[in-house]
């Protein structure tokens, strides 16, 4: 069917576009994509990596990117280094979905898109959220659990051995505090 005028013409065009850039129509009533407030770790690693090598100036081909996500992986902790797992861009991943991250990188599409997509491959993917910070200047660690102490030993990758009491652990954190509050947990890659 041909509309009969430019005008009908433009606004049918508009109207599929609206259509496509709405996810909810596009992915159907079930399983809605909300953009930004889901997949928090892959828009952020992604961007940085992405930021990573523009700063270097490398070539945008699929090879040379997949070298540098498994290298920029090498160095990742935390919930980064769950998200290359899911990638498989780790030795020990079972699957390898890094051409769902490369090829479209290689075009420079934006990380939220790629990321999007990658929620439809794997939602886990999208799931993975950064640790809260905790400011250690407003929160009275006395009134702290003991397991909530401990965790953010070791998230500092400490450890108390000869911590017998709960005031142990919160000493041992105010003496620590400086060295790990003023570094940023999420390293540049």
């Amino acid at each position: 069917m041909q509309p009969s005028t430019p005008a009908a013409f433009t606004a049918l065009t508009l109207s599929a576009y609206f259509f496509a850039a709405d996810p909810i129509a596009v992915q159907g009533q079930d399983s809605p994509v909300l953009v930004g407030t889901d997949c928090e770790v892959c828009k952020e690693f992604l961007e940085r990596f992405y930021s990573s090598l523009i700063a270097k100036g490398v070539d945008f081909s699929q090879e040379i990117i997949e070298n540098e996500l498994i290298r920029s992986c090498l160095d990742s902790k935390g919930k980064e280094n769950r998200l290359c797992y899911y990638l498989g861009a780790t030795n020990d991943a079972a699957t390898k979905i890094l051409s769902e991250v490369t090829r479209p990188m290689s075009a420079h599409v934006p990380a939220l898109k790629i990321c999007e997509k990658l929620k439809r491959i794997d939602s886990q993917i999208c799931e993975l959220k950064y640790e809260k910070k905790l400011d250690l200047e407003s929160v009275d660690l006395s009134k702290m659990r003991v397991t909530e102490l401990k965790k953010i030993l070791n998230s500092w990758g400490e450890e108390c051995k000869a911590c017998i009491e709960k005031t142990d652990l919160v000493d041992l954190i105010k003496k620590l505090a400086p060295k790990y509050t003023s570094a940023s947990p999420r390293s540049d890659l």
